[in-house]
């Protein structure tokens, strides 16, 4: 088993910034990489960014592409997830997600953080 605990959630005005993290434990060991993914009032779960255990991969959703970058800090079993010129549009709970080796996808999910951007 592995657990997520997000933190970093808030309420920030249109441009403005926000860091999230999520701490793993557990058999960390066994994930092959980690997930952001959003989900908006009414909406479907949205992949937002991933990277690998290694960190020698990430990938970004088009819509927040040169605006967030995710990163890990292997040492604190943390991945964080830094936005920038934040958009209403990006209002959402943001999960943080794990994806096992031997998995089919992601298979471990974080409670969420609600992040809420005014315009």
């Amino acid at each position: 088993q592995v657990q997520l605990v997000e933190s970093g959630g808030g309420l920030v005005q249109a441009g403005g910034s926000l860091r999230l993290s999520c701490v793993a434990s557990g058999r960390t060991f066994d994930v092959y990489k980690m997930g952001w993914f959003r989900q908006a009032p009414g909406k479907d779960r949205d992949f937002v960014a991933t990277i690998t255990q290694s960190g020698d991969s990430t990938d970004y959703a088009d819509s927040v592409k040169g605006r967030f970058t995710i990163s890990r800090d292997r040492a604190k079993s943390t991945v964080y997830l830094q936005m920038n010129s934040l958009k209403p549009e990006d209002t959402a709970v943001y999960y943080c997600a794990a994806f096992s080796y031997g998995s089919a996808n992601y298979n471990y999910w974080g409670q969420g953080t609600q992040v809420t951007v005014s315009s």
